[in-house]
């Protein structure tokens, strides 16, 4: 599976697995314990002031030697900025969402940035490929956060027959048996976010973790469908009243509002009830605290199980 990965080659990293870009939660610890386990750790911009970007940048690369990157969500206010820290920094890999990466290729490959989309559709895909990205990430509607309307299961395959450079799954992925199936999609790689919310050096407040250990597979909900920029979550007394406000019809701007700092509350404040835990489907399937090495490891490591059960199966 790993042999003359793209992926792997493209980032110089020893596993083809990207860390999600959770704002709150994606910081210079949790990139860097990533990046340390064999993957790509990546540091969240968000809305980030520049100087605070600027100093965990630094104390990333003074916790890890490896490559980590920075994720831009382009519809943020301090996107610009972000993208004058991260050249300032040289930092190695950049992923951005929520918009056009047009200006963030511009500015930033020729500096020799790895440039890798979030994307949810083969026409985001064939463009953001024809502005020069090196890589996309296709993350399908399963995943936490800001969600596109289509399943990993075939949004990824239609991405690789889409473009020719590598494709990396997202959205579903906690295991190795996601790990398995979305090489069977055709991608090269994945990105994980839920399951590295819940490990040892995620800055998430415990009471974040213990939400998505509990989680089933019904736990989460989307709501800002009316907005135009939909959330996946675990389901609270937030996600009912903000669903409840859209049933009525009230303004964007005042969902927007009611939303404001919601996710800080959950991630740092520990707040489940009236904060917004943004998790992914995948949380179901996560069970315990485990250092980011481990979690790493134990994906990739145990594919060949996987790989055994279906060869007895299948083939057999």
């Amino acid at each position: 599976m790993l042999k003359n990965n793209r992926v792997k080659k493209l980032l110089g990293i020893e596993y083809p697995i990207l860390q999600g870009g959770m704002a709150w939660v994606a910081d210079a610890q949790l990139a860097a314990a990533v990046s340390n386990g064999g993957g790509l750790g990546v540091i969240a911009a968000g809305s980030m002031p520049p100087e605070l970007l600027e100093k965990e940048i630094q104390k990333a690369k003074t916790l890890t030697d490896k490559p980590f990157a920075v994720n831009i969500m382009l519809m943020s206010p301090t996107a610009d900025d972000a993208v004058e820290v991260v050249a300032r920094q040289r930092v190695p890999v950049v992923t951005t969402g929520a918009g056009s990466p047009g200006k963030v290729i511009e500015r930033l490959k020729p500096l020799g940035t790895k440039i890798l989309p979030v994307i949810a559709s083969t026409a985001h895909a064939k463009r953001v490929a024809r502005q020069g990205a090196d890589a996309v990430i296709a993350e399908g509607m399963e995943a936490g956060g800001h969600i596109g309307e289509i399943t990993s299961m075939v949004l990824v395959p239609q991405i690789v027959d889409t473009v020719d450079i590598p494709v990396i799954a997202a959205g579903g992925i906690a295991d190795e048996r996601g790990v398995v199936a979305a090489f069977a999609l055709g991608a090269e790689g994945v990105q994980v976010g839920t399951r590295f919310a819940c490990c040892s050096e995620s800055r998430a407040h415990d009471a974040y973790k213990r939400e998505i250990i509990d989680a089933r597979d019904r736990s989460t909900v989307v709501t800002g469908i009316s907005t135009g920029h939909p959330v996946r979550c675990i389901q609270n007394k937030f996600t009912k009243e903000f669903q409840e406000l859209e049933k009525r019809g009230t303004p964007v701007e005042e969902l927007e509002a009611f939303g404001t700092g919601k996710l800080k509350a959950a991630v740092i404040d520990g707040d489940v009830e009236w904060g917004s835990v943004m998790a992914g489907q995948s949380a179901g399937l996560v069970c315990s605290v485990e250092p980011a090495e481990k979690i790493i490891r134990e994906m990739f490591g145990k594919t060949t199980d996987v790989l055994r059960f279906l060869q007895h199966n299948l083939f057999e």
